[in-house]
């Protein structure tokens, strides 16, 4: 069965130069990890009517019923985790495609969690990819975000990109299509995720807040939305993996970091795509935030 396919708070400029490219970042990680089937490392979480391979692909969808979710069948604690995802055009408002971390089911209203979602849209509007990290429960009720949003200088809808998580002992990058565009470090053991995580993937209905603050809800006249992934990666150290196991790095230093070019294309992106830092946010209890202090 073929599929039919039928603002964020913004603290800058909103990008007009979609189209222009960051400059090649030198270094590209995604090539050093071996692709994986979604068989060989993950399994279905929720929603598996909603759930199939398509083409060596695979497509979940939500509709009025429900949404699909998958896991990795390991925990994780470092590693490179990333996957080749298509987004569905047209109006997406209030849908979250997601692609994360998350050791919630182990620690259920004390979790950590670092998240690549897209923010599903209206017609004739970018998609926004949401960066965030949670740290030991600050998710769950008492809502202590560190959001950076960013818009694509390509059509996500329009073909496969690679999206992917690197984490570390001391620090957090994401990167799309091997270009950095954000770096997360550790500052603090109370800033920072340590503790062992397994990787989604989930599309779900966030009509409360995804769109506009939650100002244009999910339209099911549009239905399915459909999030298809492919090119999984996930290697690393697992939760089992013996104490001298070195965690990954996705620059050309063993030690991590990113090398010059690795720095000077995310600086590009943050400067050209960046729609919304928290760290910059007037309104934020930066006292809650101590890594924005510079």
């Amino acid at each position: 069965m073929a599929f039919l396919i039928p603002l964020v708070l913004i603290l800058m400029v909103q990008p007009t130069n979609a189209g222009s490219w960051p400059p090649s970042p030198g270094y590209y990680p995604s090539s050093k990890f071996r692709s994986m089937s979604f068989y060989q490392g993950f399994k279905n979480l929720w929603g598996p009517q909603h759930q199939r391979m398509d083409n060596n692909a695979l497509a979940i969808w939500l509709d009025s019923n429900s949404g699909s979710g998958f896991k990795s069948v390991r925990p994780f604690r470092s590693g490179y985790f990333g996957a080749s995802i298509k987004l569905q055009p047209g109006y997406t408002a209030g849908v979250i495609t997601a692609f994360y971390l998350s050791n919630n089911e182990a620690h259920p209203g004390y979790h950590d969690e670092v998240d690549i979602e897209f923010l599903g849209t209206t017609f004739g509007k970018p998609y926004t990819l949401q960066t965030n990290v949670y740290i030991r429960g600050s998710g769950d009720g008492r809502i202590i975000g560190r959001e950076m949003k960013f818009h694509l200088w390509f059509d996500p809808t329009q073909g496969f990109h690679h999206y992917a998580i690197l984490w570390s002992p001391k620090e957090i990058i994401f990167l799309v299509d091997d270009v950095p565009i954000r770096r997360y470090q550790r500052k603090s053991v109370a800033t920072f995720p340590l503790r062992p995580m397994w990787l989604y993937g989930s599309i779900w209905d966030a009509s409360s807040w995804a769109t506009e603050d939650g100002k244009y809800k999910a339209n099911y006249q549009y239905q399915p939305f459909v999030g298809m992934y492919t090119n999984f990666k996930a290697t690393g150290c697992s939760a089992y993996a013996p104490r001298w196991c070195h965690p990954i790095s996705a620059s050309p230093f063993r030690s991590g970091g990113l090398s010059t070019r690795q720095y000077m294309a995310m600086r590009w992106v943050q400067s050209h795509f960046l729609v919304y830092d928290y760290c910059r946010d007037s309104k934020r209890d930066h006292s809650l935030t101590p890594e924005c202090w510079g």
